[in-house]
């Protein structure tokens, strides 16, 4: 299924992302402002990302709120080995392939696994 969409949330694993992208924050900025309009989003505001988790080095890296019009893109990026968790979470359709290349363009993951989830009140 290409297109989601109505309550959906698409979770995006990334396996060992080149470290120089993943811990820059700029970079991350770029990869959600591409993204939002990629995928054909509205934000709000600017994204809030900050680095968290500097207590264990295993889980310490920068995490990204993106809100969107239909809801909020949200993900963590991890200084030790460059893994990602990238969620888009959004009451409009969009295409996951279309996201995907997006997060391939920034992280340059070595693996990934993409999960979408329906939810129904």
């Amino acid at each position: 299924r290409s297109l989601v969409g109505s309550e959906m949330c698409i979770r995006d694993s990334c396996k060992s992302g080149k470290l120089d992208q993943v811990t820059s924050a700029e970079n991350i900025k770029l990869f959600v402002q591409e993204l939002v309009t990629a995928i054909d989003m509205v934000a709000y505001g600017d994204p809030v990302i900050e680095h968290f988790a500097t207590h264990d080095p295993m889980t310490a890296g920068y995490s990204l709120v993106q809100l969107i019009e239909t809801s909020s893109i949200t993900g963590h990026f991890v200084n030790q080995n460059g893994d990602c968790y990238i969620d888009v979470f959004s009451c409009k359709q969009f295409d996951i392939k279309t996201a995907r290349a997006v997060v391939d363009k920034y992280f340059s993951p070595s693996q990934t696994k993409v999960t979408y989830l329906t939810r129904q009140a």
